[in-house]
Order: C-alpha cells, then sequence, then structure tokens
C-alpha cells in the first residue's frame, strides 16, 4: 500500500514537472518572438535579448541569496556566491547553453511560431547520434524506425512551409537544426553536470546565466549588435523594458524547470516532452494568428509527435527489458 501510494506521488511530481515545463516554455517563446518580430517592439537583436535573460537571472540568483541571510524563514533557497571554480566547472555546460538559447532564438525570430514545431523536431536525432558516438551505445532497429518517420515529417514541413508560405528560411532552418543538436546536448551534460552544484537545477541555471553574461559579450560585438541597441528608438522606453524583464523571467523559469524536467525524469523524455509541448505550440500559434494551413502541412507535424512517442515507447520498452535481465 505503500509503496503504491509512493509510486502516485512520483507520478504526480512528474507531471507537474512536465507541465509547468509546458507552461513556461510556451510562454517563454511567445514572449521572445513579440521582443524580436512584433511590430510594436520588433528589436533585431536576438543574442542581446539572451544577454539580457543571463544578466537578469544572476541579479535574480544574488538579491535572492542576500534577502535570504537576512531571513531565516528564506533560508531553503540555494545560496548563490558566485564560486569562480563552480562557475570554471559548469563552464562546458554554459557553451552548450549559449549554443542552444542562441540558435533557438535565431530560429525564432526567422521561423513563425507554427513552423518552429517542425524547424526543431531533429532533437530526438541527435540524441541517438550522440548517443552513439558519445556513449558508444547502439540503437535498435525499431528505434531507427521511429527517427526515419521524425525526419520524414520535418522533410515533409520544410517542403509544406514553402509551398503555402512561397519561402522559408534557409537560415532559420539551419539555426533550428543547430537548436536541436544543442538541445540534446544540453540534457546530456546538465545530467552530468548537476551532481556539481549539489544536484540543484537552480544552482545550475544562475552559473550557466553568470558564464553567459561575459560569454555573450564578444558574440554581440562581432555580430554589431552592440551599436543595433545603442541606436535602438525605443531604448529609454519603459514599456520595452517592462517586456524584456518578463523575458528575464521567463529565462529564469525555463533554466529551473528543464533541469527539473531532466531531474525527475531522463534527458530523453524531456526531449521527448519538448517535442510534444512544440506540438501543442503549434496549435496555439495556428489559432491565434488565425492561419490556414494544408492537410499536409498537419501531417508533418503529426508524423513529428508520432515518431518522437514511437520513439520514447521502444527505449522505455528496451530499458525495462535490460532491467529484468539484469535483475536474473
Amino acid at each position: 500500500m505503500g509503496e503504491g501510494k509512493n509510486v502516485c506521488a512520483r507520478s504526480l511530481r512528474i507531471a507537474a514537472v512536465v507541465a509547468l515545463y509546458w507552461v513556461v516554455s510556451i510562454s517563454m517563446v511567445f514572449c521572445n518572438k513579440y521582443l524580436l518580430s512584433s511590430q510594436d517592439i520588433k528589436l533585431d537583436a536576438p543574442l542581446f535579448v539572451t544577454w539580457f535573460q543571463c544578466v537578469f537571472g544572476v541579479a535574480t540568483g544574488a538579491t535572492l541569496t542576500l534577502v535570504s541571510r537576512q531571513h531565516s524563514s528564506l533560508s531553503s533557497i540555494p545560496q548563490f556566491t558566485g564560486d569562480f571554480a563552480t562557475a570554471l566547472t559548469v563552464m562546458p555546460l554554459s557553451l552548450i547553453f549559449i549554443g542552444m538559447i542562441t540558435f533557438n532564438n535565431l530560429a525564432l525570430k526567422y521561423l513563425g511560431v507554427a513552423f518552429y514545431t517542425v524547424g526543431r523536431s531533429l532533437t530526438t536525432i541527435f540524441n541517438v547520434l550522440l548517443t552513439y558516438f558519445l556513449l558508444h551505445q547502439t540503437t535498435s532497429l525499431l528505434a531507427i524506425s521511429s527517427c526515419g518517420v521524425i525526419i520524414s515529417g520535418f522533410l515533409l514541413g520544410v517542403n509544406q512551409e514553402r509551398q503555402s508560405s512561397g519561402a522559408v528560411s534557409s537560415f532559420g532552418i539551419a539555426c533550428g537544426v543547430l537548436a536541436s543538436l544543442f538541445v540534446a546536448l544540453n540534457a546530456v551534460f546538465s545530467k552530468r553536470i548537476l551532481p556539481e552544484v549539489d544536484n540543484n537545477p537552480y544552482l545550475l541555471n544562475i552559473y550557466n546565466n553568470l558564464n553567459g553574461v561575459f560569454l555573450f559579450i564578444p558574440l554581440m560585438w562581432l555580430t554589431g549588435e552592440i551599436e543595433t541597441v545603442m541606436e535602438y528608438h525605443l531604448l529609454k522606453s519603459p514599456y520595452f523594458w517592462m517586456m524584456m524583464c518578463l523575458s528575464g523571467l521567463f529565462g529564469i523559469a525555463i533554466g529551473y524547470v528543464t533541469g527539473l524536467q531532466i531531474q525527475v525524469t531522463s534527458p530523453l523524455t524531456h526531449n521527448v516532452s519538448g517535442t510534444a509541448k512544440a506540438c501543442a505550440q503549434t496549435v496555439l500559434a495556428v489559432f491565434i494568428n488565425n492561419s490556414l494551413k494544408t492537410n499536409l502541412w498537419w501531417l508533418s507535424n503529426g508524423l513529428v509527435l508520432a515518431g518522437s512517442a514511437a520513439y520514447a515507447l521502444v527505449r522505455h520498452s528496451e530499458m525495462k527489458s535490460k532491467e529484468k535481465n539484469i535483475s536474473k
């Protein structure tokens, strides 16, 4: 009876974490899309938006640490000390983290939110490739067949987007593919580095942001975004900075809930959850923009979701079978 309660409690916790990840991630995508592409703001500086999110995250972490030291009721908040050694340990993950959010924002800028699902659908494929090349583990033919379905959905989605919109950004697609690669890398390396920060996703996110504050500056300089921001016509607008701070809050939240979802599930489950979330996000984007899409366009999204779900089921079945064989 007690074991059943524990399983139920664990399942509810996992469901709550996954739901929280969906809400935060979808909200952040629409907020960033508004900052980068809306007629009201339209700031042509995706790296600056991400850099500001990192600054906001570090400032928030430092503030919470100071407040918690003065109020014993908040002593449970993890202490962010800005330790150099810890920041250095987290640096490999931070480089991946920067690649992930940079290409993610670039894909979001050059692709519509509705097409964003297909553009970012190859995470599972890269997860298989990384498992083979980094961990030297092979994947079953059935799992690879599921990956074939995902790739078919991706190619069909690109084809249908070109037909429906007349043109689709090749650069945006390339950024989407690279974002998928870095998402897969981030999931693998987060699991490895979490123990270095006492298995605390909050601290891992803050140290990622701290490293990002310094790493993004040369990137912004090289791409000319610093000059773009200095000449931006809404730089003194309170509304602009309010939206930037809102994106900063989502930046903090997404790092935390991503690490938390990986911690309570697995890198694979996190990737599948992200793909399913992206499909829900697609439906929402089409509804909000009142867009008309062809049946083949919807089929491409369905193939991505079906392939990802099939892959997860196959891998889950294989892991269960392996555990049984080990127990014997």
